[in-house]
């Protein structure tokens, strides 16, 4: 049921070190499965293939790795590999960050992200049947032409299990269309995943003939744990902030009639006032979003938002933290669901 985003300390092979000796920790502890994250500096990939090696039972999987960032040639390959390294582990998790992200960070038009990400996932099923035989595909942002030059052996896993991340309508009704699983978004809460989310994920599901249990819905769920409540409430009101002021939450915010709150929230924001962001973050908001408590109380409050998911996977909060802080974060939450 619940899954941990591993984060380390250290450079070099320390850090992978130390992020296998988490890993390796989170499956003792009774973790489902384990995640690694990607950004402009940090691949999702490579962690996962040492994380491969250190664990046995649960499940490795990338939260997020971003689509395009990888032709689905190698992304065939690159998960083929880790397959095969995890006996069968893999979860695919993949999405496209914002149209923003897709032209400075990949250097790829920001068009139409729902419309690509579909064609990846559709790719990205022939090329998993390489080894039946040659892949031809003819797309909107995707051609392949593919024809084995030796025999090439079938993959661990039948079906390779490609979950893909959404926060807005077509986003959504693709996972339910195309993909065996939707990864949330760290501002999910309970009201907005029964009144869009799976509205929406129902609409990709009808025009696909599938059944809801054919996508399995991932929570993410941003907690701080300290000894200082207040502390850890301050340290998530923050994270919140940073998400709230961009207008891809727009939606979740009037949805539950917090559009005042984000209001201020941004307009300190374009002051660069932290601390006045952080602030202007509501209890209710705080509450709704995420989990701030002490060690002891951790699984209760966990507990609470798990009944909206089939896998809840808890990650530290991702503003603010020094990378010592983030792994000790990590390991706190690790501790703490024991």
């Amino acid at each position: 049921m619940y899954g941990l985003t591993v984060f380390s300390s250290g450079a070099g092979p320390e850090r992978f070190r130390r992020t296998a000796e988490i890993a390796a920790r989170a499956e003792e502890a009774g973790f489902e499965a384990v995640w690694t994250g990607e950004l402009y500096n940090r691949s999702a990939t490579v962690p996962l293939a040492v994380l491969a090696g250190a664990t046995r039972r649960v499940k490795l999987g990338t939260n997020i790795a971003y689509g395009v960032g990888r032709t689905p040639l190698v992304w065939a390959a690159e998960a083929r590999d880790l397959d095969e390294l995890s006996d069968g582990r893999l979860i695919l998790g993949l999405g496209n960050g914002t149209p923003r992200m897709m032209q400075d960070w990949h250097g790829v038009s920001g068009e139409a992200p729902a419309a690509r990400m579909e064609e990846l996932v559709t790719v990205l099923r022939k090329l998993w049947k390489l080894h039946e035989g040659p892949v031809e595909h003819e797309g909107r942002f995707y051609r392949v032409q593919l024809r084995p030059t030796s025999d090439t052996p079938p993959p661990v896993q039948q079906r390779l299990p490609i979950w893909t991340a959404g926060v807005n309508k077509l986003m959504l009704r693709v996972a339910g269309r195309v993909s065996d699983g939707l990864v949330g978004h760290p501002m999910f809460t309970s009201r907005y995943i029964e009144e869009v989310v799976r509205p929406e994920l129902g609409v990709g599901l009808a025009a696909s003939g599938r059944e809801p249990a054919d996508v399995k819905l991932m929570g993410i769920l941003m907690c701080a744990v300290e000894d200082d409540e207040e502390a850890a409430r301050r340290r998530l009101a923050y994270a919140v902030a940073q998400y709230a002021a961009s207008r891809v939450y727009d939606r979740l915010f009037a949805l539950h009639g917090w559009s005042g709150a984000q209001a201020k929230i941004r307009e300190a924001a374009r002051a660069r006032d932290e601390e006045a962001m952080t602030a202007a973050v509501p209890d209710e908001v705080i509450d709704a979003i995420g989990v701030a408590c002490r060690p002891g109380e951790l699984k209760d409050r966990v507990a609470a938002h798990a009944r909206d998911y089939d896998h809840l996977n808890l990650v530290c909060v991702p503003w603010g933290l020094k990378p010592e802080q983030a792994e000790d974060a990590t390991i706190a939450i690790l501790e703490g669901m024991r």
